[in-house]
């Protein structure tokens, strides 16, 4: 997964609008207490680093869109254009705001032709009311990923990302994450090369909590988390 490349920063007081999940320090008990690589990892992490969400569902998954297939660097630096395109019709990045922008404004800040398809059609899923919000809490985490699916532009990994950074889900593993394949091919196996099946397998010691895990890999190899 994506994250800044900065140096740790110290500790500081966590926003009034960010969440952290209820289940974390029960999850880094087990999972200590499971697994010696976190053993060691976890507790390197102050706890402001936790996972976090801002609670909003349409940016989570519209910054996912922008961040597939680039670099954390290149998805922050295009991500804030986009943020600065929007302000020209409203105050907020939202849905309805993205369908007044002109195709150009989207490609100027950065995007790709296809990308400012994919984020129009997801305004658009939001705008008429495509989606089933207010029932993703009561969803299975396959019934959700079905449902982002379904549109443009959304694969499993940007589902998987947005069942972690939104609805904090607490056992995600997203194999398809190429920061989590690589944290575990350090971690697990000297470097060397790590195929999904073997990925899946080192994981199976992180159930029921492989969200909180791969939250883990991740900062192994990126101490400043992304934010969604």
């Amino acid at each position: 997964m994506p994250s800044s490349k900065k140096s740790e920063a110290k500790p500081k007081a966590l926003a009034p609008d960010v969440m952290a999940p209820d289940y974390w320090d029960k999850a880094c008990v087990a999972l200590m207490k499971q697994d010696r690589i976190l053993r060691k990892l976890i507790p390197k992490y102050p706890k402001i680093e936790f996972l976090t969400t801002r609670g909003d569902p349409f940016q989570t998954l519209a910054r996912a869109i922008v961040g597939q297939q680039i670099s954390v660097k290149a998805a922050q630096s295009v991500w804030e254009r986009v943020l600065l395109a929007t302000k020209k019709v409203s105050r907020k990045f939202t849905a309805q705001a993205v369908l007044k922008l002109e195709m150009s404004d989207l490609r100027d800040a950065g995007l790709s032709v296809r990308k400012v398809e994919y984020i129009q059609d997801l305004a658009n899923h939001f705008v008429n009311g495509g989606l089933h919000c207010a029932k993703w809490d009561q969803l299975d985490d396959d019934t959700v990923i079905a449902e982002l699916t379904a549109i443009r532009g959304i694969g499993r990994w940007t589902a998987e990302m947005f069942l972690i950074f939104y609805l904090m889900r607490p056992n995600v593993l997203p194999l398809d994450d190429i920061g989590l394949i690589k944290a575990i091919s350090l971690a697990y196996f000297s470097g060397e090369p790590v195929s999904r099946s073997e990925a899946k397998e080192v994981a199976a010691n992180w159930d029921p909590w492989k969200t909180v895990a791969t939250w883990y890999m991740w900062r192994s190899i990126d101490p400043i988390p992304v934010e969604y």
